[in-house]
């Protein structure tokens, strides 16, 4: 029933309203979901999370898991995916059209870093969200103490190519990816490299914690304009989506930019779309001079 007054909400209410307003909504109701359905639980990130149930029954305050919202499994299963960042809810908004779909999640870094036993939280998380789907993770550190029924993990690289084909090749309808990896902008620029030309069109490409962009110990730069950022190469497909309406004919359009149909960035995130992008233009003759030197 929430479901279904969440679907009829995002249809009548967001077009009339700010993308500002509708997002204090979403949060408002998050906020009276939590002291209406819950029961104070263990605390992370200054969040009440919901109880654990006992194996094989139901949470009493949110009801069966598969109907849980992701905000609640990622608190419920500790993934630093909300508490330490917000990004739970834009994956719910975006992903969300896969919930029960028959297909693979690949998220490129697994967590807990070398400590032994640790990490997992947000393939768990995924696991229980969408309940048809097989999930896969990769990490630099061996992680199969993880491994359980539709969850597989990878040890290797993010920019191992070889690696990275072999995993696609072996993923049944792979329709999202989500680099939660080193977070360094070279790492990340070569993974979409090599991953973004494998997905069939509709599929979701994530980037986590792009705030790198701007660490120069990360690799970033304090240069808010440097091409070889993260959020250089977010800034670069937004000139990309528009590439039919480039009047410089030395600019030249690339694979990617014809097939990325939109790209959403929020805070720390960006989210790409992928999908023929062909719309035509309108533009005059007058439109399709060059530029004066």
């Amino acid at each position: 029933m929430l479901q279904s007054l969440r679907q009829t909400a995002v249809a009548t209410v967001k077009p009339r309203v700010s993308q500002s307003t509708w997002e204090a909504l979403r949060n408002l109701e998050h906020g009276l979901r939590k002291r209406v359905r819950r029961k104070p639980g263990r605390q992370e990130a200054g969040n009440t999370t919901p109880s654990k149930p006992a194996s094989g029954q139901q949470s009493e305050e949110l009801g069966p898991m598969e109907e849980w919202d992701l905000v609640s499994l990622a608190q419920y299963f500790g993934t630093d995916k909300w508490g330490a960042h917000r990004y739970a809810q834009h994956y719910e908004d975006h992903f969300g059209k896969f919930k029960h779909d028959n297909f693979t999640l690949f998220e490129i870094g697994i967590g807990g870093y070398s400590r032994e036993k640790q990490g997992g939280s947000s393939l768990r998380m995924w696991k229980a969200f969408f309940p048809k789907a097989q999930i896969i993770g990769l990490d630099v550190e061996d992680k199969s103490f993880v491994v359980e029924p539709r969850i597989a993990t990878y040890q290797g690289s993010q920019t191992n190519q070889p690696l990275l084909r072999t995993i696609v090749s072996s993923a049944k309808n792979l329709r999202v990816v989500v680099d939660d990896g080193s977070h360094r902008p070279r790492d990340v620029r070569r993974t979409f490299e090599i991953l973004f030309p494998l997905l069939p069109a509709g599929a979701l490409y994530a980037i986590e914690d792009t705030q790198t962009s701007y660490w120069p110990r990360y690799g970033g730069s304090l240069d808010l304009n440097d091409p070889s950022t993260t959020m250089g190469l977010a800034k670069r497909l937004v000139d990309g989506l528009n590439y039919e309406e480039w009047q410089d004919d030395d600019n030249k359009a690339t694979p990617v930019d014809r097939n990325v149909v939109a790209i959403h960035c929020y805070h720390n995130l960006v989210i790409i779309e992928k999908g023929a992008n062909n719309e035509g233009t309108n533009r005059g003759a007058k439109e399709r001079m060059k530029q004066p030197q």
